[in-house]
């Protein structure tokens, strides 16, 4: 059987760090949106998404794209990391040498210790 529409979301628990930071994510774009006097529609229409989607994002919803929620960020003036552009590509640059130099893959440790003294 074939199904169409979007897939049911899985259930799954977050920690109150993650919830708080997307809820703070989502009130600072609401507040931003409305110091701009833009309604949901324009928003929406702006980020290329449904009205929906805004709505779940500025509520602090967990199963939002974070993609729409950086890109209504940046429209409505949220500062993403940094308030200066330049500062957080020069961080990215910077964390991606860093990565360059770990391994590409985590494997779990094969080498059991034997700590009875």
């Amino acid at each position: 059987m074939i199904q169409y529409g979007m897939p049911k979301p899985v259930d799954r628990t977050y920690s109150p760090a993650a919830r708080d930071a997307a809820a703070l994510l989502g009130e600072m774009i609401r507040a931003a949106r409305l110091r701009r006097r833009m309604p949901m529609r324009e928003l929406a229409e702006r980020a290329g998404v449904s009205r929906g989607l805004v709505v779940r994002v500025e509520a602090g919803d967990m199963g939002s794209a974070i993609g729409a929620a950086f890109e209504m960020a940046a429209i409505v003036g949220v500062p993403l990391f940094d308030a200066d552009p330049e500062v957080v590509s020069a961080r990215l640059a910077k964390q991606r040498e860093v990565n360059a130099l770990l391994p590409r893959r985590a494997f779990p440790a094969s080498v059991e210790v034997d700590d009875e003294f």
